[in-house]
């Protein structure tokens, strides 16, 4: 079966109709019209899924897609043009340029703790940059995964654009095809199965991973601030984000005072009990529910811990004096809990840090902009925001991928429509200037060396050229006037000669 539906896309793919920019912008305005006359039906399935109410599921799948089809569809046209790069003093009569090509047929797999967005946008840049897509929702996110399987195939091409659903069988069985780029969202460990899936047909992949993100807490920082922009980057969808804060390193002395600051507002966030909070979400199923609760073992917790089997409730819960060897530090938690390390400074900190794996993002809270930027120089992840979370993650002129284990390829706005794009260098030669191309011919010489030499590896800004240039000029102007100086006569023949012997 999974043969025969990338075979189907990549005879689709060979009609060559994804190449009409036109097609391509037909596609993604039919998937904004998909989004806008099913909005009651995907709002169901998220809340289904993650218990999302409609304000969340608008705010946090919806209209980052939205307003990602418009972007692309404004730009499209720039975007695809021919990009024409600067030429070296050999080609400067020729047609030197980037040409945008769509790499064939792709896969792309999503995750379930944002069910929509993390499919489908990728998928945009994958339309807007000509390719066939196999799409490949999260099966975990099993009401979510059924609307798109359903839905898309009333609006997209169905042969480019298929949609498989499926657990692990059907993931394999896809894998098992060959396809011209793999996009993959997830976790570290099926990171690496895709990766060597691809291996085999030295497919390229993007891979969308996560890991421990740190939060580092100087001391001289407003903690109010911080506690709440922290408190709601941590705990929006139940903690399942994968740029959500991790962990928190702070000193000792404000650790008692950001413990009372994130309490306060949680309160004002999701009230006494959130549990019966419309805008607080669920653990995705009983298997990491489980997986959740384990980490919460030998902890102290400060605030939270409640939770509850049957609806896979966990609380927002904040877990104090955590030990860096604790299992909680062993792994990306992905959950409503927030362990706080202390240390002593930014530079125990940075320490701390850099004895990790580089993670997804990097969150650095001060009133002096030099501590941040000094976590910045000194330590590696895939992006980061200071004095705020997530919110690198919403420019998207910024790439958003990860480094290391969080993951390998960027996108995001026209990062994703590179990222599914072959940059195919292109030169169109004149025919004329023949005399130069000698230097490149047999037989070789010293002299043609130093003039190739000179004509390959100089750096001419347009001043230096045209000051390069101007004795050629004015050898040709010399010349001129030596073979037609019988017709000059009086002032004008002795400025000429005159010129001539300043030659």
């Amino acid at each position: 079966m999974m043969k025969k539906v990338v075979n189907t896309a990549r005879q689709a793919f060979a009609t060559g109709r994804t190449r009409s920019l036109d097609f391509r912008i037909q596609q993604l305005q039919a998937l904004k019209r998909m989004i806008i006359e099913n909005d009651a039906e995907i709002k169901k399935a998220l809340n289904a899924d993650l218990h999302k109410s409609e304000c969340t599921a608008y705010s946090y799948e919806m209209m980052g897609l939205l307003a990602e089809i418009e972007l692309i569809i404004d730009n499209l046209h720039d975007w695809a043009a021919p990009q024409h790069v600067k030429k070296n003093l050999m080609t400067m009569q020729d047609e030197v340029f980037i040409n945008y090509e769509p790499l064939g047929v792709v896969l792309v797999i999503g995750a379930w703790n944002y069910p929509l967005v993390v499919v489908l946008q990728p998928v945009l840049g994958a339309i807007a940059a000509g390719n066939a897509v196999v799409i490949k929702p999260s099966e975990v996110s099993e009401h979510t995964a059924k609307v798109l399987e359903k839905i898309i195939p009333r609006y997209l091409d169905k042969e480019l654009y298929p949609v498989v659903n499926g657990g692990v069988a059907e993931t394999t069985q896809l894998l098992n095809e060959r396809f011209d780029h793999i996009f993959y969202t997830g976790n570290t460990n099926v990171g690496k199965i895709i990766m060597t899936a691809a291996a085999k047909f030295l497919t390229p992949v993007t891979l969308e991973l996560g890991g421990k993100s740190p939060c580092y807490i100087d001391k001289d920082c407003d903690i109010d601030i911080a506690s709440r922009r922290i408190t709601w980057g941590k705990f929006v969808n139940c903690g399942q984000t994968c740029i959500a804060p991790d962990y928190v390193l702070c000193d000792k002395s404000i650790q008692g005072k950001l413990i009372e600051k994130i309490k306060e507002t949680l309160k004002e966030y999701y009230g006494d009990n959130p549990k019966e909070s419309p805008d607080y979400e669920r653990i995705i199923n009983k298997h990491h529910f489980k997986r959740v609760l384990n980490l919460l073992e030998g902890e102290k917790i400060a605030i939270g811990g409640e939770h509850d089997e049957s609806t896979c409730y966990i609380a927002p819960t904040v877990l104090t004096d955590v030990k860096p060897e604790a299992k909680i530090m062993q792994e990306e938690i992905f959950g409503p809990l927030l362990p706080i390390l202390t240390v002593k400074d930014v530079d125990e900190a940075i320490e701390f840090i850099n004895k990790g794996e580089k993670p997804l993002a990097l969150y650095a809270f001060a009133n002096n902009k030099k501590i941040i930027k000094k976590m910045i120089s000194q330590t590696s992840s895939g992006g980061v925001t200071g004095n705020d979370v997530f919110m690198h993650f919403t420019i998207t002129e910024l790439p958003f991928g990860g480094v290391g284990n969080s993951g390998m390829g960027a996108y995001h706005g026209k990062h994703s429509f590179d990222t599914f794009s072959h940059k195919r260098a292109c030169l169109i030669k004149s025919l004329s200037m023949e005399g130069v191309n000698k230097l490149r011919y047999p037989p070789y010489s010293q002299k043609k060396v130093e003039w190739a030499k000179f004509f390959l590896m100089s750096k001419f800004s347009k001043k230096k050229l045209g000051l390069v240039l101007l004795p050629f000029v004015a050898i040709v102007a010399a010349l001129i006037l030596k073979k037609y100086r019988w017709q000059l006569a009086g002032r004008g023949l002795q400025l000429a000669l005159a010129f001539q012997r300043l030659l």
